[in-house]
C-alpha cells in the first residue's frame, strides 16, 4: 500500500532548499512578493484592511511581526497573517492563478512574511517558503478544482491553509513528521464559501483564517501537536470532502521536478474572470471613439459557460459589489477608460452614465470560446454601427504579461501613496535583491516607511 500523498509532500517540502528551485520560479516568487506588498499597502487603507488591522492590535499578545502600515506595531504572527492577508485582498489588485480560481499570495506570502520575522529567517529561506506554499495551493488545487469551486467552496481559503502551513512549516524547519502534521492541521482548519460577492465585505475576508490557519498549523506541530498522515487523500479527507471528482494524482504528478506554479497579475482592481471584458471594453473604446461612449445602445458580452453566470451584477450596491461586477466594470471602462481603484469608489457606484451603460450588459453563454475566461464584446451605437471585439488573455496573464515597468508602475500607483516613491522604490529593490538578504524582517520594515537602519533595529527586537 502507498504511503498518504501528505506524507510525500511533507518530505518534499522538508526537504526543498533554495538552489532545488529553478531560477524562473525564483524570480516568480519575488515578483509576486513585490505585487504582494503593494496590494497590502493599499489594501491596508481600505475599510476591511484598517477593520482587519484594528482586530489584530487591539487582540494584542506577543511581539513577533509587523501588520502592514500599522505603524511599526508588532503582534503575535498569526495575527500579522490574518490582518495582512486580508489587507492584500481588499483592492482586487491581487495575483491570480492561470485558471482564475484562486489567489497564491494573499495566504502564502501574509503566512510567510509573518513567520519569517517571527522566526528571523534569511531572504532566501523566505523565497524558498513561498514557493513551497504556492506549490502546495497549485498541486491542492489541481487535484480537486473546479469541481471544489462548481460545489460552493472558495479556491483561495481552502487550499490556502494548505498553502499556508507549508510555508511557515519551511521557514520554521520542521522535518518530514512534524510537516505531515501540519499539513494534517492545517485541513482541519481548510473552510471558505462562495457565498461571498454582494455589498458586504465578505469577499475580502476568506484569505485571512486561512494564513492564520496555517501559521497556526505549523507552529502547533512544531510544539508536538500531531494531525492526521491521511488529511488529502483518506477517505474522509479533503479531496473528497471537497470535491465530486478529483485527480489524486494531481498531487504529486512530477514531485520534486516540477514546480505546477503559473502566476498572474491584475492589471485591473477587479475580480480576474472580469478583466477580459475589460479588455474589451478598452479596445472598443478606442475604436469608438471616447467622445461616442453616450451613443452606445446595446452591450453583448459572449462569454464561456465555465464564468457565464458569475458577476452579472447590473447596479451595485457599493464598491465590494462593484469590484466583482462584470457589468459595472465594462460600464466604467468604456466610459472612463480605466479599472483602477478611482473607478471603484462609492461615489462612481451611483454614477448614471456608468449605470446606464452597467444595466446594458447582456451576458450570452457561448462554449466555443477557447477559455473559460474568453470574452467575445459587441457593441451597437444608435446610429446602426457595430463594433467587435475578443480576448482570450487578458493584461497581466502568462500569455499578455505585463512589463517590468508596468509592474513597477502599478507598484508605485498603490505604495507611494503610503510609504512615498522613495519607499516603494527601496522596497522593490530590496524584494530584488531577497536571496542575499541576511534579514527578510527588512522587507517588513521598508513596508512601514522605515530606513534599513530601522529594519536592522525592527530585525534586532524581534529576535
Amino acid at each position: 500500500m502507498s504511503e498518504p500523498a501528505a506524507v510525500t509532500l511533507a518530505r518534499h517540502f522538508s526537504k526543498l532548499s533554495i538552489d532545488q528551485i529553478p531560477a524562473r520560479h525564483l524570480a516568480d516568487a519575488k515578483a509576486l512578493i513585490a505585487d504582494w506588498f503593494a496590494v497590502a499597502l493599499a489594501g491596508s487603507r481600505a475599510d476591511s484592511g484598517a477593520i482587519a488591522r484594528r482586530f489584530a492590535t487591539e487582540t494584542g499578545g506577543r511581539e513577533e511581526a509587523c501588520i502592514v502600515n500599522g505603524g511599526g506595531a508588532r503582534v503575535p504572527a498569526v495575527h500579522a497573517a490574518f490582518a495582512n492577508a486580508i489587507a492584500s485582498h481588499s483592492v482586487e489588485l491581487d495575483d491570480v492563478d492561470i485558471l482564475a480560481l484562486f489567489h497564491f499570495s494573499p495566504p502564502v506570502v501574509a503566512a510567510a512574511v509573518a513567520v519569517a520575522e517571527r522566526a528571523g529567517s534569511t531572504g532566501a529561506e523566505l523565497l524558498t517558503a513561498v514557493v513551497a506554499g504556492c506549490e502546495a495551493m497549485a498541486r491542492l488545487s489541481d487535484a480537486t478544482n473546479p469541481s471544489l469551486r462548481d460545489r460552493g467552496y472558495h479556491t483561495t481559503p481552502t487550499v490556502g491553509a494548505f498553502g499556508a502551513a507549508v510555508a511557515a512549516g519551511v521557514l520554521l524547519r520542521l522535518d518530514e513528521a512534524t510537516m505531515t502534521s501540519a499539513l494534517g492541521l492545517a485541513g482541519a482548519q481548510a473552510s471558505g464559501l462562495m457565498e461571498m460577492y454582494g455589498p458586504s465585505m465578505q469577499k475580502r475576508f476568506n484569505p485571512g483564517p486561512a494564513a492564520r490557519n496555517g501559521v497556526t498549523a505549523a507552529v502547533m506541530a512544531q510544539l508536538g501537536f500531531t494531525g492526521a498522515a491521511t488529511i488529502l487523500d483518506g477517505p474522509r479527507g479533503f479531496c473528497r470532502a471537497f470535491s465530486d471528482h478529483y485527480d489524486a494524482e494531481a498531487l504529486l504528478r512530477g514531485l520534486g521536478t516540477e514546480f505546477p506554479i503559473h502566476i498572474e497579475y491584475k492589471a485591473y482592481s477587479c475580480a480576474r474572470p472580469i478583466h477580459n471584458g475589460i479588455d474589451c471594453a478598452l479596445d472598443i473604446r478606442k475604436q469608438i471613439g471616447a467622445d461616442r461612449v453616450d451613443g452606445i445602445r446595446s452591450i453583448t458580452i459572449r462569454r464561456h459557460s465555465a464564468w457565464a453566470h458569475y458577476h452579472q451584477i447590473p447596479r451595485p450596491a457599493t464598491h465590494h459589489e462593484a469590484q466583482v461586477s462584470m457589468n459595472y466594470s465594462v460600464g466604467v471602462a468604456l466610459r472612463e477608460g480605466a479599472a483602477l481603484l478611482p473607478q471603484y469608489t462609492e461615489e462612481k457606484v451611483h454614477d448614471e452614465a456608468i449605470l446606464r451603460l452597467s444595466e446594458m450588459v447582456t451576458v450570452v453563454p457561448d462554449d466555443s470560446l477557447p477559455r473559460g475566461v474568453s470574452c467575445l464584446m459587441t457593441v451597437e451605437t444608435a446610429d446602426g454601427a457595430s463594433f467587435s471585439s475578443q480576448v482570450d488573455h487578458p493584461k497581466g496573464s502568462i500569455a499578455n504579461p505585463m512589463t517590468p515597468e508596468e509592474a513597477a508602475a502599478k507598484a508605485h500607483l498603490l505604495g507611494d501613496p503610503v510609504i512615498g516613491a522613495a519607499g516603494v522604490t527601496r522596497l522593490l529593490e530590496r524584494i530584488s535583491q531577497l536571496e542575499t538578504l541576511p534579514r527578510a524582517a527588512e522587507l517588513m520594515a521598508l513596508a512601514q516607511g522605515s530606513g534599513v537602519k530601522a529594519a536592522e533595529k525592527a530585525f534586532a527586537s524581534a529576535c
